[in-house]
């Protein structure tokens, strides 16, 4: 019997709840890394599911909801988990209907070890501020990049600017500071966390415009989500990034700095 749970409102979900979401594209979420029943930037992460369903929806679960749903669905596997937090609507033409939270547990994961190789395509996320549901984007062109002989894709917009990868941000590093791209972006709860550390730790970065002609000036580049802080990547589309595991370390160390949190 699995020890993972699939809950809709704080109970378990059955078929006839979640048959109609197979076809459904409206909807938001987070997702992140539980480690001993806690969680890292649980701050970012309610104030993300507020903001998104503001937008979304014009009203928003109180927190408190939230938190109670999470702890139902912890309450029934193990310590160490991978956990998304969904907020959809059960009726899909009625803009009043109040949203709902589907919680998924899964296997706890650290991501691929890396390196890994990036090949750029253009392609502008529609509400990059939200982490949203239906985007074909982040299957199809990881697809289109290991038929090229990459790992994953990373995407410039119209004017040329790096933004993010499939289902990661980027970060680089100049050999003093860390470099964050300066265009419409999801703003990752990694990357919320990290820049909050750093800037504790006393570590400069910035945000700046970067365009693929940009990266021969740069020592090296990550990619990071809720998996992990910090994946080093060693090429981008013909340029090679002697990314230093330094930076890698920078980020991880920054990131174990961020106190676990029970919801």
């Amino acid at each position: 019997m699995s020890v993972f749970v699939v809950h809709r409102n704080g109970r378990p979900a059955t078929t006839e709840d979640l048959a109609p979401l197979a076809f459904a594209g409206y909807a938001h979420f987070t997702a992140m890394q539980v480690r001993g029943g806690r969680i890292r930037g649980l701050d970012l992460h309610l104030n993300r599911l507020r903001a998104a369903s503001a937008e979304l929806f014009g009203r928003a679960l109180a927190d408190d909801v939230v938190l109670a749903h999470l702890r139902a669905a912890l309450r029934e596997g193990p310590e160490d988990v991978s956990l998304g937090a969904t907020v959809y609507s059960p009726e899909f033409s009625t803009a009043d209907a109040a949203p709902e939270l589907l919680v998924r547990t899964g296997p706890a994961t650290d991501g691929p070890a890396g390196p890994l190789s990036l090949a750029t395509f253009e392609y502008e996320r529609v509400l990059p501020a939200f982490k949203h549901v239906g985007e074909v984007a982040k299957t199809y062109f990881p697809r289109q990049a290991v038929a090229r002989g990459f790992d994953d894709a990373a995407f410039v917009d119209r004017h040329g600017r790096l933004t993010e990868a499939s289902i990661w941000n980027l970060a680089f590093w100049d050999g003093a500071s860390v470099v964050w791209p300066e265009a419409p972006v999801l703003g990752g709860i990694t990357m919320g966390i990290l820049r909050r550390q750093l800037d504790r730790l006393g570590v400069p970065q910035r945000s700046q415009v970067l365009t693929t002609a940009d990266l021969r000036d740069l020592r090296g580049a990550v990619v990071m989500n809720s998996w992990t802080p910090g994946v080093a990547v060693r090429r981008i589309d013909d340029v090679e990034l002697a990314t230093p595991e330094s930076f890698v370390e920078l980020l991880h160390r920054a990131y174990a700095e961020e106190p676990l949190v029970a919801p």
